[in-house]
Parts: C-alpha cells; sequence; structure tokens
C-alpha cells in the first residue's frame, strides 16, 4: 500500500501546498519509504484557521440535532473503510493486525457514534439561581495529535468538537498520516460544510507551532510528549487561548500481597498485556509492575516465560502479536533504554536491546522485562516500548502506593487483589486519570486525561465533549 499524497483539505475542497517541500512516509516493517505528503507550512495553517473561522458562525448555529447526524454518519463512513483504515496504521506505523482492526480502525467509529448518546448526558442549560448558564462552542479547535493511535486521537477531538459546534484544523502525525487523509475523504463524502473540517500535514515545529499561535484559534488540543506539549501550552499562552493537553504516562501495575494461584497469574498476564500493547506505544500503557517482594522471583519467573510467547513479525500476518516500533529513532530510543538500564544496574530477565534474529528488518524491539529499583531513570521515564519494569516492594499497600505515585506522570494504571474492596481502596489513592481494577477494561467513553505531566483536561464522554464549550451566564 502506498501512502502518497498531494494535497491538504482546507475550506472543503483538496487544495496544494503553498510549500514545495514532502515528507516521507516509511513502512517500519520492510523500512522503505512507500509514499509522501505534503510539508505543510505556516500560511497553510493560516488559510486552514482562516477557514475554520468564517465557517464558525454558522457552523454553532446548525442545530444540535444535525451536528449529531453528521457525527452518525461519518461513524458510517469510516465503518465502511475500516479495512483501509486498518492496512494504513499497519503499513505506516506498524501496528499488527488485530490491533489495527480492533483498536486502531475500531475506536474512532466508537467516538463518532457516540455522539448521539454523549450529547444527552450534557447539560446544555440550566438554571443558577436568577441564572440562565448556557454552554456555547468554545471556537476554532487546533487539533494536533500523534502517531501511536493516529486516526483514535483524531477522532477523540474532532468527533466531540464537531459535536459542540467547534470547527476544526488538524495537524496529523507525519510519519502516520494516511489515516487522517481517509477521515478527510469522509468527512469531504458526507459533506461537511466547508472549512469545518480542515486537515494539514506537516511536522510540528512549523504547522503545530503555527496553529497554537494563530490568532484565530480559541483552544489547541494536543496528544503527545511532554516536551512538546511544554511547547504548545507556551504558544497558546501567549495567546491566551485554551488548551487541552494529554501527555506522556509511566503507569503502574500493582499486585497486592493476598494474589495467589489463578489470581496471580491472571494480574501477571494482564500486566504484561497492558505493557505490550499496540508493541508498547501507548501513552497509558501498564510499564511498571509493583511486586511484593516475598512474590518476586515467581512473578519473574512467570514473566521469563510468558514474555516469549508475544510472537514479533510482519503486521499484516493475523498471528503478530508485536509489530515494529514506528521508526528508527524510536527504535533507537527504547534500545538506549535498555542498555541504559542495564548498566544502571537492573536485571534483564526478558528480551533485551539486539534486534531479533528472525526478523533482520523492521524497526524492532524484543518484548523486555527488567527489575529495577524505585527512582532509577528506567523507573521514572516513558520509553514508549515494549519494555516492563518490574519494581519489588516491602511495607504493604502504602509502599506501593508511595512507589506508583512517585513519578512525575499521572495518566493510567491497575491494582489486582484477591479482595476487591481492598483493591479499590488502592485505587482510590492513585493520582491518575484512570485505575483498572483487577482487570477492568477500557472503557472509550469514559474520561481519558491525567494528572501532572500526564497534562491536563479529558478526553471520551461528556467530559470530553464539555472541554470544547465554554459557559455563559444569562442574568434574568
Amino acid at each position: 500500500m502506498t501512502s502518497t499524497r498531494d494535497r491538504l483539505y482546507v475550506d472543503g475542497t483538496w487544495v496544494p501546498s503553498t510549500g514545495t517541500e514532502t515528507l516521507p512516509v516509511t513502512n517500519p516493517f520492510t523500512e522503505e519509504v512507500i509514499g509522501t505528503v505534503p510539508a505543510g507550512t505556516a500560511q497553510d495553517a493560516g488559510r486552514a484557521a482562516e477557514a475554520a473561522s468564517r465557517a464558525f458562525e454558522s457552523w454553532s448555529r446548525t442545530s444540535l440535532d444535525d451536528r449529531v447526524k453528521y457525527c452518525t454518519a461519518i461513524a458510517e463512513g469510516l465503518q465502511a473503510r475500516q479495512q483501509e483504515v486498518a492496512l494504513s496504521a499497519a503499513t505506516e506505523m506498524g501496528a499488527p493486525w488485530q490491533v489495527a482492526v480492533m483498536v486502531q480502525a475500531g475506536l474512532p467509529v466508537i467516538s463518532f457514534a457516540s455522539m448521539e448518546d454523549v450529547v444527552g448526558h450534557v447539560d446544555w442549560e440550566r438554571q443558577s439561581g436568577n441564572s440562565l448558564l448556557v454552554r456555547q462552542p468554545v471556537g476554532v479547535v487546533g487539533a494536533i495529535t500523534p502517531w501511536n493511535y493516529p486516526l483514535h486521537q483524531i477522532a477523540a477531538k474532532v468527533a466531540p468538537a464537531l459535536a459542540a459546534g467547534c470547527t476544526v484544523v488538524v495537524k496529523p502525525s507525519e510519519l502516520v498520516p494516511g489515516v487522517a487523509y481517509l477521515l478527510a475523504e469522509v468527512i469531504d463524502a458526507v459533506g461537511l460544510p466547508p472549512g469545518v473540517f480542515n486537515l494539514v500535514p506537516g511536522t510540528g515545529p512549523v504547522v503545530g507551532e503555527a496553529i497554537a499561535s494563530h490568532p484565530l484559534v480559541d483552544m489547541v488540543s494536543f496528544t503527545g510528549s511532554t516536551r512538546a506539549g511544554r511547547r504548545v501550552a507556551e504558544l497558546a499562552a501567549a495567546g491566551p487561548k485554551r488548551t487541552s493537553l494529554e501527555l506522556g504516562g509511566k503507569s503502574a501495575s500493582i499486585l497486592l500481597d493476598d494474589l495467589t494461584g489463578q489470581d496471580l497469574a491472571n494480574a501477571i498476564v494482564g500486566s504484561l498485556t497492558g505493557c505490550l500493547i499496540n508493541s508498547g506505544q501507548t501513552c497509558s500503557a501498564l510499564t511498571r509492575l509493583l511486586v511484593p517482594s516475598a512474590a518476586l522471583d515467581e512473578v519473574v519467573g512467570n514473566l521469563e516465560v510468558f514474555a516469549q510467547f508475544a510472537t514479533m513479525g510482519d503486521p499484516l500476518d493475523p498471528a503478530t502479536q508485536q509489530g515494529p516500533l514506528v521508526s528508527r529513532a524510536q527504535q533507537e530510543r527504547v534500545r538506549g533504554y535498555i542498555r541504559a538500564a542495564v548498566d544502571d544496574g537492573a536485571r534483564l530477565v526478558a528480551g533485551g536491546p539486539e534486534q531479533p534474529e528472525h526478523l533482520p528488518t523492521g524497526f524492532f524491539v524484543k518484548p523486555t522485562v527488567l527489575v529495577a529499583q524505585p527512582g532509577t531513570p528506567i523507573e521514572q521515564e516513558e520509553v514508549f516500548g515494549p519494555v516492563l519494569t518490574v519494581v519489588p516492594y516491602d511495607g504493604g499497600d502504602e509502599a506501593a502506593i508511595r512507589i506508583a505515585n512517585g513519578t512525575p506522570y499521572g495518566l493510567s494504571g491497575a491494582v489486582w487483589g484477591a479482595d476487591r474492596d481492598r483493591a479499590l481502596a488502592v485505587a482510590r489513592r492513585l493520582r491518575t486519570g484512570q485505575v483498572a481494577v483487577n482487570g477492568g477494561v477500557f472503557n472509550p467513553t469514559a474520561p481519558f486525561g491525567g494528572f501532572g505531566q500526564s497534562g491536563y483536561g479529558r478526553e471520551l464522554g461528556p467530559l470530553g465533549l464539555e472541554e470544547f464549550t465554554a459557559v455563559t451566564s444569562l442574568q434574568l
């Protein structure tokens, strides 16, 4: 599948960039360049912001029912092209086929389709004393999105923004742009009014910064690294304009000391799976496993075995569980973390920094398990790859909570215990945006976001929609 595109989508039509440069799109399994996209310019971002600003007055006055109908039509259009979306995600970022179909292509459909229900859980108007509180769309939204869940992260912003009555300018990741183009094609086919949705590919320092600083952009919704998020917040603050930042994570999965037998085995498998999902390229991945010291040997022995069953290979092979990382730079970054951790005294249990012997090409990193102490870089810093850090603890629940809350991040987490009430009590004390208790599954309509350096604001569900609104008080 080639990914060559030569246009931007601005003001309801496909237009050339004002620049002449292009950006390569690489297949991370074959390491071959499979296409290009325009390297958008600051002028392109400005044209898109102007188109979104012109469209805002009419779109914001479109009835809520009609806005939801557009979201539903987009969901149906994405559903009809689910295989194309999955193929794009697999070939451009290396998502294993099962993940590409169910997650990369499936979740965006849910994001748009769920608006029909979500809008019913928002207080669009309510009385407060002698005031009528009215929720209004915040305005033009700049959406800057990452490569790891390239369409889901766009949909999680665009769907609620459209439902709220906002217009949008999207900058997709230049590494994995194909799915964004498929969305634009669907939106064009359903007849969304010109200027309501605009797509400008390009790099963060050029297009991303132009969007974040443009005077006609009222809000910036950003998902990506904490470093880049700080830069977005800095540029937006000069406006000032509203920002919503979904950043990094170093989430802990806590095994309580009452786990035994099958409960313990389930917790180990669930924690490893939560780390390795999408080849470890997940901001909310469970990358730390907190284990009572008395159970460390048993847990590590199981992990050494379980990690071997994470089949690496061609993302298009349905048997593949672990695909390559998105780029050579990402591969080298993750390998560097593994090497540094071992040099720093961490114990290598499984995996390691070497290229898998049966996969001479492809940006692969073996599923890796390390045992390290709290406070070390591998326990504190986001790696963004298939690397699980096992951290032994003594001192019961208090020690586990202290270690779990002991990083600058707070995006996700998990607690496993034989006593559900005890596990819930521990979960309530974690300073993080989501916690799975005894394997509770991800809810795509529950609010998603974090504490600390994991950012602020929430996506998904009613709270995610409310992020794109502002309240006016009508004094009666």
